[in-house]
């Protein structure tokens, strides 16, 4: 059997046999459909992730979601890197609710647009139980992304490919990351980071 997607404020498409129609308000976790970064259908789920009301999130920016504007950039330079062609791409970052909570958050997203990553693009939000420590928060934007692209498995060379950084420069952030996190190598790097996080709900 094969599925369509259709966003809730357009009318839903004829069904042909087979098929199965659903909305982002059918879909049990936090969804979010994007034309260039603006919001423009999300279901109730991701609006209340984030404190708001739905109509209050349609056609914003995401901006609005981050603590500040450069993680708002940044991460729109990794995506745009690596999310075209149609592909799938996956990370985690620090978000903001609308009362000024952050926390943790994994995305996954996958571009609709084969030449264009932002123009058609689909997300999936969902909150992680790792807290943002005062350690964490005296790390600085740039070793908090290298920090969650190492706890991800990928090695110097793949982060300076993908931050478009050299692997020097990666190499220098992750000793300096060792050093606050007080421990001796990658691997207890690591593992510090993913100590912070709790158990996830189910």
């Amino acid at each position: 059997m094969s599925y369509l997607y259709a966003m809730s404020p357009r009318p839903p498409p004829k069904l042909v046999p087979g098929t199965t129609t659903f909305r982002l308000d059918d879909i049990p976790l936090p969804m979010v459909h994007a034309t260039h970064r603006i919001i423009r259908d999300c279901n109730s789920e991701f609006s209340s992730l984030f404190g708001y009301e739905r109509a209050e999130l349609v056609d914003q920016s995401f901006s609005r979601l981050y603590p500040k504007i450069a993680d708002f950039i940044r991460t729109g330079y990794m995506w745009g890197t690596h999310l075209s062609g149609g592909k799938t791409y996956y990370d985690e970052r620090i978000m903001m609710s609308r009362d000024g909570r952050t926390f943790w958050c994994s995305v996954n997203g996958k571009s609709r647009h084969a030449s264009d990553p932002f123009a058609d693009a689909l997300y999936c939000f969902e909150p992680m139980n790792r807290p943002v420590s005062q350690t964490m928060a005296a790390i600085t934007d740039r070793q908090r992304q290298i920090l969650t692209l190492i706890a991800q498995g990928k090695t110097s060379e793949e982060i300076a490919r993908e931050l478009g950084l050299s692997r020097r420069t990666i190499e220098t952030h992750r000793l300096r990351l060792c050093r606050i996190a007080a421990v001796r190598n990658s691997f207890e790097l690591v593992a510090w980071f993913l100590s912070q996080e709790g158990p996830r709900e189910t």
